[in-house]
């Protein structure tokens, strides 16, 4: 009998609609040592690039009320580091393994897209909340063209199923998400991180050294639960939302808003065991309301 958790997004079945975000789960080592990565429907990998990147100064990490703030610069050893050393053991534990991709230059996220073609990864997400360095430091996910422009170009080199990770930081995310499925992806994933700033009243200067940080966590429920909504008026691919999940009843809502999974991220900070209480939180919430498929909950909300 299947398991009334089980979703495919993309072509890719996953056990359960739970998948551990990107940049708050590592490369799963640290968190296999306390419960099988089995248990997980997929985990979202660290940010890779190209080459290997240090991050930014510290500080970069700080507390927010209902959430935190991050500008940790995607520190990462870098693809051909991630595909030699960490994959081999990823590919062992029994789970969907999404590697989050980012760059500065569309040719850096094509040629580690193209990398990972003959790897044992699931899905690409790509990173689109990055400064694109050859157009002045603009994100390449806050105009429609850029969206496209990079979706297109890894697109044409990429073998596996294309999830694009859109930024909140837009007038429009439905422009943003339709932008990305005619331009080949095979999913939307959203939200990234909203844009944010701390100071420190004593010294005058931001609490992170990068002056701004993502900020996540509970507090952007809300604005991640109204843009996957809104995406999900505009594309007919599907979604996976996230932004702010901490309990299976923010999970109900996300799939309800149109997501057909979900991922958990800051949550995971404060308890590892997140995911799997969401998980087990759902599992129960269908069993008690007679619902078959958790897939059933997709889109479900009424708007008045």
């Amino acid at each position: 009998m299947l398991s009334p958790l089980r979703v495919t997004v993309a072509g890719v079945e996953f056990r359960n609609p739970v998948i551990a975000a990107s940049g708050t789960f590592g490369f799963g080592r640290e968190y296999g040592e306390l419960y099988p990565l089995s248990e997980l429907g997929g985990i979202s990998c660290k940010g890779t690039t190209l080459h290997a990147r240090p991050g930014n100064p510290p500080p970069r990490v700080t507390e927010t009320p209902g959430g935190m703030l991050n500008a940790v610069g995607l520190q990462n050893p870098g693809v051909e580091h991630f595909i030699r050393e960490d994959l081999p053991w990823l590919s062992r534990q029994g789970t969907r393994i999404i590697a989050n991709v980012a760059g500065s230059a569309v040719e850096d996220y094509c040629r580690t897209a193209e990398l990972l073609n003959d790897t044992s990864v699931d899905m690409v997400e790509l990173n689109i909340s990055c400064p694109n360095v050859k157009e002045g430091g603009v994100q390449f996910g806050v105009t429609a063209e850029g969206v496209a422009g990079v979706t297109g170009a890894v697109r044409r080199v990429c073998k596996k199923p294309l999830m694009v990770k859109l930024s909140p930081n837009v007038t429009d995310i439905g422009e943003m998400a339709a932008a990305a499925e005619s331009a080949g992806a095979d999913a939307v994933s959203l939200i990234n991180t909203l844009t944010g700033m701390r100071v420190d009243i004593r010294t005058r200067r931001p609490i992170i050294h990068n002056n701004t940080g993502g900020l996540s966590g509970p507090a952007v429920l809300p604005v991640a639960l109204r843009m996957v909504w809104q995406a999900s008026q505009r594309v007919k691919i599907p979604i996976v939302g996230l932004g702010g999940i901490a309990t299976w009843q923010d999970a109900v809502e996300m799939l309800l808003c149109g997501a057909s999974a979900i991922q958990v991220g800051t949550a995971i900070f404060t308890d590892p065991y997140a995911p799997l209480k969401i998980r087990d939180g759902l599992l129960a919430y269908l069993e008690e309301n007679g619902i078959r498929s958790v897939s059933e909950l997709t889109g479900g909300v009424r708007p008045w």
